[in-house]
């Protein structure tokens, strides 16, 4: 796997689909720039915005950096364009699928998220045009980041079924990667599981065409753009799992799926939205899924010493 340093897959993996005019904006920033850059936001006649950590910042007319968002490079119907069509290849009709879930995945595991007019058909998206708005969220490995929370998911050399808490930008995606790559490739482990990531928004592995583009492990085995529910069950019929990874559970569909994967004495680490526990223990389908004993260990992130602060465990006996 190659080193992936912030600057070099920014150079490499971004830049080359931007717009002309806003990739002559950021080609000459030096690496530092770029190290904790998370997203580059073009809208249609509004400021260009790079997310840098938790702030927001702007690049004006003559190539400088500033917080005044007022002061940067406004985006046009060009931009726009010119970015739509790099990223497609020139091909909209091939990504159909893609964009009726509102992103495309390019080389690298980076996902782009799409704006613009959604046609509805039949109760279901059907389309999306006249494109407004362009997301780029850079997908980030950072190996060893699950170091500390692995030992206490651990009994006996089992994998307890695991619940990872936090509010969105918490780190919980990064982590959930890095805990498939340990025990794929059987890191701080008596031995190497079978894994299988259900990754129903391409976000844990970043696959493109089918390939994960991030490290998720030797005996990582993924289900891409697959809902969650569907997966889980798909995976325990047809993959020998030994532990199911998926991310952001919730709905009652998700909850029985876990209940048949759990059944099956097969292990499961997942991710959910919420602050802390009694936040959780306030949505019905998941203080149901607590109650029921399905998960054994709760770990809570936070970003308070940036995304991925360990705030607690949880064991639920």
């Amino acid at each position: 796997m190659r080193e992936r340093t912030d600057a070099k897959v920014i150079r490499e993996e971004i830049l080359p689909y931007l717009a002309p005019r806003i990739k002559s904006l950021l080609k000459n920033r030096e690496d530092r720039f770029f190290r904790g850059l998370e997203e580059i936001r073009l809208r249609r006649e509004k400021p260009l915005c790079l997310k840098i950590g938790d702030k927001d910042y702007g690049i004006n007319r003559r190539g400088e950096v500033t917080m005044n968002l007022n002061d940067s490079y406004v985006v046009n119907e060009e931009d726009i364009y010119r970015t739509i069509a790099s990223i497609s290849d020139n091909s909209l009709y091939v990504f159909e699928e893609d964009i009726k879930r509102g992103f495309i995945t390019i080389p690298g595991g980076h996902r782009v998220g799409l704006a613009g007019q959604v046609i509805y058909k039949v109760n279901e998206i059907y389309n999306l045009k006249n494109f407004s708005g362009i997301c780029f969220r850079i997908a980030r490995e950072i190996k060893g980041c699950a170091e500390n929370i692995l030992p206490d998911i651990v009994e006996n050399g089992r994998i307890l079924n695991t619940l990872i808490i936090s509010p969105p930008r918490c780190g919980k995606t990064t982590v959930l990667r890095d805990l498939a790559r340990m025990i794929s490739d059987g890191i701080n482990l008596p031995e190497a599981k079978n894994v299988v990531i259900i990754d129903e928004r391409s976000e844990i592995a970043g696959c493109y065409q089918g390939v994960p583009q991030l490290d998720v492990g030797i005996r990582s085995d993924v289900l891409d753009s697959c809902p969650k529910a569907a997966g889980i069950l798909m995976a325990v019929r047809s993959l020998s799992p030994q532990v199911v990874i998926t991310d952001e559970i919730g709905r009652q569909e998700d909850a029985a799926a876990v209940y048949e994967c759990v059944n099956a004495g097969v292990a499961v680490i997942a991710t959910v939205h919420a602050r802390d526990i009694e936040e959780l223990s306030k949505r019905p389908i998941l203080r149901e899924l607590l109650a029921s004993k399905s998960f054994k260990v709760g770990v809570v992130l936070s970003r308070r010493r940036g995304p991925g602060t360990l705030e607690m465990f949880y064991r639920w006996d």
